[in-house]
């Protein structure tokens, strides 16, 4: 039989005497709320940062081409054939929404997709002294920008850009090779989506009570409450519990950054184009009409005759696919040169969602490549 070895102190350790359990407990339990701390820290410092020191930045290497009182007009890659000109939302939020994020930027994906001559209006925040631009004032210089490209371009009309996109090619349908219209109201009487209900169940009285608010402008923290609003629960309450949850995760804060830096960041309006939109377009539904003067003249979508290229998302709850695919009632292009095309997803993922980006705009750029014909094409007098 084995002799026994003989029991030595360091074989205990302080935490294997019952005597000093509790003090192990505390220990641990000091430890935890040190983590906790530390965890909570950071958790507020990133608060911090997305709520007040983020800010909007494009993604993608481009050169500011135009210096307009509305907008900078940037272009991307190298001109060759027919530009595409990706006309932004001027909703509230800057044209970071088409330049987003590296790998996850619409601009990109044109540029990858066979369009080497890309543009963007990248608009300005409205001033005190813009707060009486109208709805022309923008469309005289998008139409300068169109010149300055070389007075014929491709439209990529995103949103509220989108029914700008719409009045330029029905009020000079030469300048326009094709038009892509996604996410865009233009036929606002159409569906059932909340902005509709709330434009037209709101007096107008409200819309010009927060531009008084705003000592003309409709400014753009109102604009962003009023978002908010429609989906209180992730908004107020989930995206910080995601937070919380993610704190540690690098690749997580990097897309959250991004996101914010856009999205808590919204720009002012001019008080009179935005009650003018809000009137004549959500109220009135005057470009679907017909009965909507741009630059001195009466636009009717009849006189728009190129292609176009109609993208909806099926849980778009901003712009209903009704409103984007009704535009086909009005167009004068005929049936077999319109494209409609719904994916999944809300209005956001149109423009920046990774799925849309990768599965949905390498066809349209495509499209768009292969819509390059003469300008003296029967179909685009």
């Amino acid at each position: 039989m084995a002799a026994e070895r003989p029991i030595k102190s360091s074989d205990f350790t302080v935490t294997s005497v019952p005597a000093f359990w509790p003090m192990a407990l505390a220990a641990s339990l000091m430890k935890r709320g040190a983590e906790l701390y530390v965890k909570n820290l950071k958790f507020v410092e990133e608060e911090i940062k997305i709520n007040a020191e983020l800010r909007p930045n494009l993604a993608t290497a481009n050169t500011v081409r135009l210096d307009l009182r509305t907008m900078l007009l940037r272009v991307y890659g190298k001109p060759a054939g027919i530009p595409a000109l990706v006309v932004a939302p001027y909703a509230g939020h800057t044209a970071m929404i088409a330049d987003y994020h590296k790998g996850q930027s619409l601009v990109e994906t044109l540029l990858a997709n066979g369009i080497s001559d890309v543009a963007l209006t990248d608009w300005k925040p409205a001033t005190a002294d813009m707060k009486d631009l109208e709805i022309d004032n923008y469309l005289a210089e998008l139409v300068v920008a169109i010149d300055d490209l070389g007075g014929r371009v491709n439209l990529v009309g995103l949103c509220q850009g989108g029914w700008a996109a719409a009045m330029v090619a029905a009020r000079f349908p030469r300048k326009v090779q094709s038009l892509v219209l996604a996410g865009a109201p233009i036929d606002m009487d159409a569906g059932n989506g909340p902005i509709k209900r709330m434009a037209h169940e709101a007096p107008i009285a409200f819309y010009q009570e927060l531009v008084a608010l705003g000592g003309g402008l409709m400014k753009g923290k109102f604009m962003l409450q009023g978002w908010k609003n429609m989906h209180p629960e992730q908004h107020y309450f989930q995206k910080y519990v995601d937070l919380y949850e993610h704190i540690d995760d690098p690749a997580y804060l990097e897309k959250e950054e991004a996101f914010e830096s856009w999205y808590e960041n919204p720009i002012d309006l001019p008080g009179r184009w935005y009650l003018q939109a809000i009137t004549q377009l959500f109220k009135e539904n005057r470009l679907a009409k017909g009965t909507f003067i741009g630059l001195g003249r009466r636009l009717d979508l009849k006189d728009i005759t190129c292609p176009v290229y109609l993208l909806a998302g099926e849980a778009d709850d901003i712009t209903t696919k009704e409103q984007v695919f009704d535009a086909d009632k009005y167009l004068g292009t005929s049936a077999d040169r319109v494209v409609k095309k719904l994916v999944p997803g809300g209005h956001i993922g149109l423009f920046m969602g990774s799925r849309t980006l990768r599965e949905a705009w390498p066809a349209i750029a495509r499209w768009i490549c292969g819509n390059q014909v003469s300008p003296n094409d029967s179909h685009t007098a």
